[in-house]
């Protein structure tokens, strides 16, 4: 596969690169209010829609004609606001999602800069470059961006920023698929057809998060979606699987039907790992990482109604605990490991520092989801359902394992889970279009997951632990308005709560649970999109 990936990057440097200078020069074009007749000529940039190319700034600001010269389009999104939380944290530079979801360390009411509400900011390049009948070479590279500081989006900061530090002193922190990567969103190459398909390779987004944009009312909002702020439904149990590495993805469209079809190869470290009590740096093993996935969807539509279904399989997802446990004690110059069950832990000298690394809850994942929507004008009605199945990975991780970014991993845990962890998810909602350029959506979404702890002693009395039963619900409105095609004004509301075990935050020993377990998020800002 390393060689299929150097020459599915070669084919990308080889098209890309030229045209890479000739977006640069379709922006210095744009910036002198005017683009030559010629670059209407330029080749669809998608499988079903050919763009209008702007021909002058002023068209560029009054309509949606985008910026594509001979096949390619430079494309993006500036997304920014202010809010302000019944429940939030000091703000983290490096957190792209907002505030808006209840959070387990949040401990007061606050006013705050609101990034990323609608659409996470970002610039990429994309294009289509036809080489025989009905055969086009397609690539495309895109990343998302903090607004507020113009760092590259990365989750993985949000937490080690907080290594060590004690609770009270936590900043907002999140984990995600997007870490600091010069792609953090998608980077891949590959060819198409109308007659046989797309079929391309490299970092891509998982069939889940592709179902989540199309079928979530919201669209994926970090202010006003549970799915699109967690992505624990596009992921398929991890919202760091919302975009997998290596990965080879195929669709196709025929007639009335469509399917598509992933897999992702290995990729990274496996770290080093025991299972014997007292272990040291010198008497672990060193593992091989075993993170393959695969995933099927098929769907259809017929006149105004459509439908998908999607099944993911993940093979050592890590979600990440945050903010960091930090070091277990002032002397302690490790991060230490330890299982929430059998209690493993590392004594003497660490593999590595804690020094921007991470801590890891490591399972094997399997998701079934199936989503459909309905527009009745001036009506769409969304609804869907997940179940996701977690269990203990069938090969471990140790420490040094490799995570999103590259950064590694100085806690482990493979042995989180007391039993199978089964997970619902569920959405519904609908979008109302007062006019042409203004909407309100109304959306309503709910975790629930079992009791999976042993023995099964979770009640008031007893106390609750993160692996008992529990839901976190989440009610959301807000109205969006386009001055222009490209700009638009928003505001909206989201209210979010937790119970039970999802209302515990540390997965660890005796709950210790959410300093508040509800939010309250009213936000307003503006998006502008090219």
């Amino acid at each position: 596969m390393k060689y299929l990936s150097v020459g599915l990057v070669s084919v990308f440097v080889s098209l890309g690169v030229k045209r890479l200078a000739k977006a640069f020069l379709l922006l210095s074009l744009f910036a002198m209010g005017a683009f030559p007749a010629w670059a209407q000529s330029g080749a669809s940039t998608s499988d079903t829609k050919t763009p209008d190319p702007c021909t002058s700034g002023h068209e560029f600001l009054t309509s949606d004609c985008t910026l594509t010269w001979h096949g390619i389009t430079l494309f993006g999104t500036y997304d920014m606001g202010v809010g302000w939380v019944s429940h939030g944290l000091p703000e983290n530079a490096t957190n792209y999602e907002g505030e808006s979801l209840v959070n387990r360390n949040a401990n007061q009411s606050r006013f705050l800069i609101a990034p990323n509400n609608l659409s996470q900011t970002g610039l990429g390049i994309r294009g289509k470059e036809q080489f025989a009948h009905d055969w086009y070479i397609v690539f495309n590279a895109s990343t998302g961006i903090d607004p507020q500081s113009g760092q590259l989006a990365n989750a993985s900061a949000t937490d080690f920023i907080n290594n060590g530090l004690p609770r009270g002193s936590y900043s907002e922190a999140i984990d995600g698929a997007r870490a600091g990567q010069p792609f953090n969103d998608e980077f891949y190459a590959g060819i198409s057809s109308e007659k046989f398909g797309t079929l391309t390779f490299g970092r891509q987004r998982a069939l889940g998060t592709d179902a989540m944009l199309q079928y979530d009312p919201a669209g994926g909002s970090y202010a006003f979606s549970y799915i699109g702020y967690n992505g624990t439904m596009a992921g398929g149990g991890d919202t760091e699987d919302t975009r997998w590495d290596e990965a080879l993805k195929y669709r196709l469209t025929y007639s009335h039907f469509h399917l598509g079809g992933m897999y992702k190869f290995v990729d990274g470290s496996g770290g080093c790992y025991s299972n014997v009590a007292g272990w040291t740096a010198a008497t672990c093993t060193p593992e091989t990482a075993h993170n393959n996935a695969y995933g099927v969807d098929l769907g259809g539509g017929y006149g105004k109604f459509s439908l998908d279904a999607v099944y993911q399989h993940y093979n050592e997802a890590i979600s990440v605990l945050n903010p960091l446990l930090g070091p277990q004690s002032p002397s302690a110059s490790y991060q230490s490991t330890v299982n929430s069950i059998n209690t493993v832990e590392i004594t003497g000298d660490n593999l590595i520092g804690t020094t921007n690394t991470l801590y890891g809850i490591v399972t094997d994942n399997n998701a079934v989801m199936v989503a459909a929507k309905y527009t009745w004008d001036p009506v769409k009605f969304y609804a869907g359902y997940e179940y996701i199945h977690q269990t203990n990975p069938s090969n471990p991780l140790g420490v040094g394992a490799s995570d999103q970014g590259g950064y590694l991993l100085s806690g482990v845990e493979d042995d989180n889970l007391d039993s199978p962890k089964n997970v619902q998810i569920w959405w519904a909602g609908v979008k109302y279009a007062i006019n042409k350029k203004t909407g309100l959506t109304f959306s309503e979404y709910q975790q629930r997951q079992n009791d999976f702890r042993v023995p099964q002693t979770c009640s008031a009395v007893a106390g609750f632990r993160s692996s008992c039963a529990g839901s976190l619900n989440e009610l959301s409105l807000y109205a969006d308005h386009h001055f222009t095609p490209r700009l638009d004004g928003f505001a909206g509301i989201a209210y979010s709560f937790v119970t039970g075990g999802l209302s515990i935050a540390i997965p660890h020993g005796p709950g210790v649970p959410y300093i508040h377990n509800s939010n309250f998020a009213p936000t307003v800002g503006a998006r502008f999109t090219f």
